[in-house]
């Protein structure tokens, strides 16, 4: 797959830096991202070095069924490579392309995470519940806990748990926004964020990248010019930007006034 299919998700198992145990999961369908993501991690796996890698993700793509397969990929925002991967299986492209889907097209992890809707629990034993899982765990975990989970997940030091959060199909804009004025989390959610151009149209996701001293310095540059007068005012006195994006703040209020 090139640059008409790559998330960070999927560049993470394109570059073999993801585990066996993690990859298997993804095989079995027991990491459950959005559709486009998942059938991407499927058509990588059914390549995989690993045999039983391989085979697994061949009998999860036979679990979903053809029709569905071909009216998502008959979508006009699916990658020329996943159309074709399919196409060349016998796969036949719908008349009528799916609507707009977030659930993933197969789960096959039958853990117990809570709703986010009922999260008036210890916040302490779920975080003590994260700690005790291991890596595979934690991914699933992104994909389909609570809010609370994602909240400590997407400040966890493992990259692919980290970015899998971002992957989960229940996250929403207000997530996201909260995510962008995160100082604890990393440099790769930040840029991810800020390089998704759904998550651009809040203006609050905008800002906080924009005020947070852990986005990369030449985003944050790139973004200001989408912020308002008042923002890019305030910006002049805030310490806890950069002295570069305070310049660059004070050069565009000097350019709005001649």
């Amino acid at each position: 797959m090139e640059a008409g299919l790559r998330t960070p998700l999927l560049d993470f198992f394109r570059r073999g830096e993801v585990a066996r145990d993690v990859r298997l999961l993804a095989a079995q369908g027991a990491i459950a991202p959005r559709p486009l993501e998942q059938l991407g991690l499927l058509m990588l796996l059914s390549s995989d070095a690993d045999e039983e890698i391989r085979e697994t993700s061949e009998q999860t793509l036979r679990r979903i069924p053809d029709d569905l397969i071909g009216g998502f990929i008959a979508r006009s925002d699916v990658p020329t490579e996943l159309r074709d991967f399919f196409v060349k299986r016998g796969i036949v492209l719908s008349g009528t392309p799916l609507a707009d889907l977030e659930a993933p097209l197969v789960d096959n992890d039958d853990a117990e995470y809570g709703a986010d809707d009922a999260e008036d629990g210890d916040k302490g034993s779920v975080t003590q519940r994260l700690a005790a899982m291991t890596v595979p765990e934690k991914v699933r975990a992104a994909m389909k806990g609570t809010r609370e989970m994602r909240n400590i997940l997407i400040r966890d030091s493992n990259k692919l748990v980290a970015l899998a959060v971002l992957s989960c199909p229940k996250v929403n804009d207000s997530e996201i926004e909260a995510y962008a004025r995160m100082g604890s989390v990393g440099e790769d959610v930040l840029r991810t964020i800020g390089q998704t151009r759904a998550w651009l149209k809040n203006y609050g996701v905008v800002l906080g990248l924009v005020k947070n001293s852990k986005t990369p310095v030449t985003m944050s540059l790139t973004l200001l010019n989408r912020l308002n007068e008042g923002d890019v005012r305030r910006l002049v006195t805030d310490r806890n930007v950069s002295e570069a994006l305070r310049r660059a703040a004070k050069k565009k209020l000097r350019g709005t006034a001649e």
